[in-house]
């Protein structure tokens, strides 16, 4: 148990921020990592090669996250940070935080598992080939997937602007 307590706990910090771009919340990605590394605890047997370690609990941790994923409600709470009174306001930080925001909308709209690719190689760094290890399915599949996140994230983006503009030329 000790030995498990030690080779999981370097972990946690990088498995909480897979699983919270994964299922969009804080609440819930830390009852993802903690039902993962029970999870992973419990089924440990399964493990058939100890060096591979890291991809078998990422694929834990992606198929706690996907289960989540399909529990939560469609009603989502969106924080958006409104700026601080003595707080400059620069254009800059503005379109920062547009963009941050529209990016934040579109990612929200993939799937769990187009999520899940964009995070494992996007955020993680991982090659194709890893992610695919890590979330069980062949290297196509990871490659259809990413492409078709890509593409269902650049539509998002591009709706958006299409109905801001639409929104100003009404405001006018």
């Amino acid at each position: 148990m000790e030995a498990y307590s030690a080779l999981t706990s370097g972990r946690v910090d990088r498995l909480f921020s897979m699983a919270r771009l994964i299922v969009g919340n804080d609440d819930r990605a830390a009852d993802a990592v903690q039902d993962a590394l029970l999870n992973a605890w419990l089924d440990l047997r399964a493990l058939r090669d100890p060096d591979r370690f890291d991809a078998w609990l990422h694929r834990v941790l992606v198929r706690v996250c996907y289960a989540a994923a399909k529990r939560q409600r469609t009603r989502t709470v969106v924080e958006i940070k409104l700026a601080t009174i003595g707080e400059p306001s620069t254009g800059d930080s503005q379109a920062a935080t547009a963009i941050n925001d529209q990016l934040d909308r579109a990612f929200a709209r993939l799937s769990p598992e187009h999520r899940t690719v964009i995070v494992l190689v996007h955020y993680i760094g991982m090659s194709l080939a890893e992610a695919a290890d890590s979330i069980g399915v062949p290297l196509g599949t990871v490659q259809s997937r990413l492409s078709r996140a890509t593409q269902a994230m650049r539509g998002a983006l591009e709706a958006d602007d299409r109905l801001m503009t639409a929104e100003a030329g009404v405001a006018r």
